[in-house]
C-alpha cells in the first residue's frame, strides 16, 4: 500500500518526539551550542570534585538530547528510505554525534589519570557525583588496559588501518563471488546467489537441493585461501590489540566489557557437547518424516511440514499475542496494550519503508516498533518478539535514570525471545488445529536447532582456532577446514552423511569477523527458555523476579541482572532447560504426527 493509504493508527506519530520540524530544528541548534560549550571543560574536569562532576553530568544531559534528535531522524527516515529530506536530517544528526565525539573526547582520559580513591574522595566533597558511582568503577575497570595518551592514540589510528580485512571479506563474499547456475524445479536454469540459496537448499526436490550445496560449496572452495588469509588476519590483529592492552588473552578482551569470564563460554560449550544426542534424536526423526533412506546434510534445511497458509490479520494476532503474554501481570498487559493502541508500532509494508521489524526508541520517546506484517505466524511471531524489546526498554527507562537507562547487548534478546516463547506455548495449548500445532512446533524445533546447537557449534570453532592461533599455529585454509570438518562430524553425528564440502563453510560466516559474539544467540535463549519455563510452570515470584529484570537497566552487570529472574548461566542448568524444551518439543511433534 502506498503509505498515505494506510490508517494513522498503524503508523508510527512521530509527533510525540517534535511537534513539529521548526521544534526539531530548536532542539538541533540547541545541541550544537551545549556541544562547543561541552569544550571547555576539557581544562577544567580535572580540578576539583565540583568540576568532576559538572563536566560528566553535562555529558549525559547532552547525550541524552542527541539521542533523541537521532531517534528521531531514524525512524523518519526509516518510513521512507528515498525521501531526500528525511536521509539529510538523519545524516546531518550523524554529523552532528561526530562533532560530539570529538568534543568529548577527553572524558575517559581524564577519569583514567586519577586513581579511585581520589574519586571516592570526590563523593565526600560532591555527593550528586555518586549518582554515576557505577559508572566510575566500571570505568575503573579499564585503568589497567589503558596505554599512554600517545600510544592509544596511535593505536586508535592503526585501527582504522586494520578493518580492512573485515571489509575485503564482505566485498569478496557479497561482491565478487558469482556461483554460476543451477536447474530448478521445473528444470529451469537459475543464476545461484547467496540470496535465493536458501531458497534452493529448502527445496522439495531433492536434486535441487543437492545441486544447489554442491555448486555453493565448489565455488567458496575455489576462493579458501584468500577466505582464510581475510580470517587469520582480523584474528592476528584482535590477539595484537589484545596483547597490547594487557589482556591474558583475546577472549578475555572481547567478554570484558560485559565484566564476564571465559566460564560463561565454556560452560555453554560442554553443556551443549554433553547433550548431543537431543540434536542427534531430531535429525532422526527429519530422516523418518522425509521417509529417506540417508540423511544428507542438504535435507536438514527441507521442511518436515506441509505448507501452512492460515493468516493472522494483524488486530487478530494483537489480541492473541496479548493473551498469551497475559501471564506476566495487568502492568505489563495494560502498559503494552496502551502502547499498541498508542502508534508505538509502524505495521504494515509500503514503497520505500525499512525492512525486516525492529524495537528501537530512546530515553524521552516511546520504544517504537517497525513490522513490515503480511498476515502469516512470522509476523505475529515477530510482534510478540519486538514487543519484548520493547516492554524491556520501556522498563528499563522507567525505572532508572537516563544514564542506568539502557541494558546490555548481552541480555538484549532475553526479553524478546522469552516472549515468542510465550507466545507459541499458548497458541499449542489453545489451538484445535493440527497443523498449526505442527508448524509451531516445527518453528520450535528449528530455533533450539539453529541457536542452542549451530551457535554454539560456531562459538566452539572461534574458541579453538583463538587458542591455536596464540599459539603460533598458522590458520592456513587446509587447518581451518579440516577443524570445521571435524565439529560438523560432532555437531550432526553418525547418522547423518556428512559432505566434504562442507569443510568450507566458515568461510559464509561473517559472524567469525564479530570477535566472540555468536554464544550470546545460545545463552540468550537459554535464559529466555528458564524464565518461561519458570512462569509457565507457576514457580513462585517468578512472575516478579522476571520484572526485576526487565526494571535493572545497567546497573548491575548482565550476570548479575539475570540472576534477579533467578537464571545463572555459569551453571549448566540454564542450558539444559532449552535443551530439555528442545527434547519435548520433538516428542510433542512426533506423537502428535502419529495421531
Amino acid at each position: 500500500m502506498d503509505r498515505n493509504a494506510i490508517d494513522e493508527k498503524y503508523k508510527w506519530d512521530l509527533t510525540q518526539i517534535f511537534k513539529s520540524t521548526e521544534e526539531f530544528e530548536e532542539c538541533y541548534k540547541k545541541a550544537e551550542t551545549l556541544i562547543e560549550d561541552f569544550k571547555k571543560y576539557e581544562n577544567i574536569m580535572g580540578e576539583n570534585a565540583k568540576k568532576f562532576y559538572e563536566t560528566i553530568n553535562t555529558y549525559y544531559e547532552i547525550s541524552r538530547v542527541l539521542d533523541k534528535l537521532y531517534t528521531y531522524t531514524s525512524l523518519l527516515s526509516d518510513t521512507d528510505t528515498s525521501n531526500n529530506t528525511y536521509q539529510s536530517l538523519k545524516i546531518k544528526v550523524s554529523n552532528l554525534l561526530d562533532k560530539w565525539s570529538k568534543a568529548s573526547f577527553f572524558i575517559t582520559p581524564t577519569i583514567l589519570k586519577k586513581e579511585y580513591p581520589e574519586i571516592e574522595k570526590y563523593y565526600e566533597e560532591e555527593p550528586k557525583l555518586k549518582d554515576y558511582e557505577i559508572i566510575l568503577k566500571r570505568e575503573f575497570r579499564y585503568k589497567e588496559h589503558t596505554l599512554s595518551d600517545e600510544e592509544e592514540k596511535l593505536l586508535s589510528n592503526l585501527t582504522k588501518m586494520l578493518n580492512n580485512n573485515y571489509q575485503t571479506y564482505e566485498l569478496l563474499k557479497d561482491s565478487d563471488l558469482t556461483f554460476g547456475t543451477i536447474l530448478d524445479e521445473a528444470q529451469k536454469e537459475v543464476v545461484l546467489t547467496e540470496s535465493n540459496y536458501s531458497i534452493y537448499i529448502e527445496s522439495k526436490d531433492r536434486r535441487v537441493r543437492k545441486d544447489a550445496f554442491k555448486t555453493l560449496y565448489q565455488t567458496y572452495k575455489q576462493f579458501i585461501n584468500s577466505f582464510a588469509s581475510t580470517l587469520s588476519g582480523n584474528i592476528n590483529e584482535n590477539i595484537t590489540i589484545a596483547k597490547i592492552k594487557k589482556y591474558n588473552s583475546t577472549i578475555e578482551w572481547c567478554l570484558y566489557h560485559d565484566e564476564l569470564d571465559e566460564t560463561i563460554y565454556t560452560n555453554l560449550i560442554n553443556t551443549v557437547s554433553n547433550n548431543m544426542n537431543i540434536l542427534y534424536k531430531y535429525y532422526s526423526l527429519k530422516k523418518e518424516i522425509l521417509n529417506l533412506d540417508e540423511l544428507h546434510l542438504y535435507d536438514i534445511y527441507t521442511p518436515i511440514v506441509k505448507d501452512f497458509n492460515k493468516d493472522y490479520p494483524y488486530e487478530e494476532a494483537k489480541e492473541t499475542v496479548l493473551k498469551a503474554l497475559s501471564i506476566l501481570g495487568e502492568d505489563y498487559i495494560s502498559t503494552l496494550t496502551k502502547g499498541l493502541e498508542n502508534n508505538w508500532v509502524d505495521v504494515y509494508p509500503s514503497p520505500s519503508k525499512r525492512t525486516g521489524g525492529y524495537s528501537g526508541g530512546s530515553y524521552d520517546t516511546a520504544p517504537y516498533i517497525l513490522l513490515n506484517y503480511q498476515e502469516k505466524y512470522n509476523d505475529m511471531s515477530t510482534l510478540a518478539h519486538e514487543a519484548g524489546h520493547s516492554m524491556h526498554s520501556y522498563y528499563t527507562r522507567k525505572n532508572n535514570s537516563y544514564q542506568y537507562g539502557d541494558y546490555s547487548i548481552f541480555v538484549a534478546e532475553v526479553a524478546s525471545t522469552t516472549n515468542e516463547i510465550l507466545l507459541a506455548k499458548y497458541l499449542l495449548k489453545t489451538s484445535n488445529n493440527k497443523e498449526e500445532k505442527l508448524f509451531i512446533l516445527d518453528n520450535l524445533m528449528n530455533l533450539f536447532k539453529a541457536t542452542i546447537y549451530r551457535q554454539t557449534m560456531f562459538a566452539e570453532f572461534e574458541q579453538a582456532i583463538y587458542k591455536d592461533a596464540e599459539n603460533d599455529i598458522p590458520l592456513t585454509a587446509d587447518y581451518l577446514s579440516e577443524k570445521y570438518y571435524t565439529l560438523n562430524q560432532k555437531y550432526f553425528g553418525s547418522d547423518v552423511v556428512i559432505e566434504k564440502e562442507i569443510q568450507y563453510e566458515w568461510a559464509r560466516i561473517p559472524h567469525f569477523y564479530y570477535n566472540f559474539y555468536v554464544y550470546k544467540y545460545a545463552t540468550g535463549l537459554s535464559a529466555a527458555c528458564h524464565i518461561a519455563n519458570d512462569i509457565l510452570s507457576g514457580k513462585e515470584n517468578a512472575v516478579e523476579n522476571y520484572k526485576s529484570f526487565l526494571k535493572c537497566g545497567s546497573k548491575k552487570n548482565p550476570i548479575d541482572s539475570l540472576k534477579l529472574a533467578g537464571v545463572d548461566l555459569t551453571k549448566k542448568e540454564v542450558v539444559e532447560s532449552a535443551i530439555n524444551m528442545f527434547n519435548d518439543t520433538i516428542d510433542e511433534f512426533k506423537n502428535l504426527t502419529e495421531e
